[in-house]
């Protein structure tokens, strides 16, 4: 392969190479998880929560094919199986558990909430430490993507009191506005 010429020491793109990595696995994992919701899905919230994960994880198909293309840009090799994203993944599984609908939101709430943490820190370091400007500004991007997809889903489970079978809980009172 020809040396890369772009400005940036192989230890630089290396380390920022490792970075995405981790960030392609926690995408993949979440990924995984968002469809197997989809699938699982039950109650009265299920067509509004079956659409919106469509939605978020054909989202989150494309962000990972842009990490996996930026690894490739920078000369590195993208994780590619499941055993590599679950060692280098940030998130874990949650196997055998088929939780109810407003727990799945929840959930994956603290899933993107993990990532977004997470990516301000890679943006810090790409910036800081690796001094690669190109990748803290796409990694801005995805984290602003992720922040996205976790106000829709909190959004969806903030505002009333739930039960994590959808039902309502009992309010001890009318809710106002402050200064109302």
């Amino acid at each position: 392969m020809r040396k890369l010429n772009i400005g940036l020491t192989e230890e630089q793109r290396q380390g920022v190479i490792n970075l995405l990595n981790q960030d392609l696995a926690d995408a993949y994992l979440l990924l995984v998880k968002t469809k197997k919701f989809h699938w699982d899905v039950v109650g009265p919230q299920f067509r509004s929560l079956h659409l919106l994960w469509e939605e978020q994880y054909t989202a989150l198909t494309e962000t990972i094919d842009s990490v996996a293309e930026r690894v490739r840009a920078l000369g590195g090799y993208p994780v590619g199986t499941m055993e590599g994203f679950l060692k280098v993944a940030s998130l874990k599984e949650q196997p055998n558990n088929i939780p109810l609908a407003t727990e799945m939101v929840a959930l994956l709430v603290n899933d993107h909430e993990q990532i977004i943490r997470n990516l301000r820190e890679h943006v810090d370091q790409s910036s800081e430490k690796f001094h690669d400007e190109g990748t803290a500004d796409f990694l801005t991007g995805l984290m602003e993507g992720h922040e996205e997809m976790a106000w829709m889903l909190r959004s969806f489970i903030e505002g009333e009191s739930l039960q994590s079978d959808g039902s309502q809980q009992a309010s001890g009172g009318i809710k106002t506005p402050v200064g109302v």
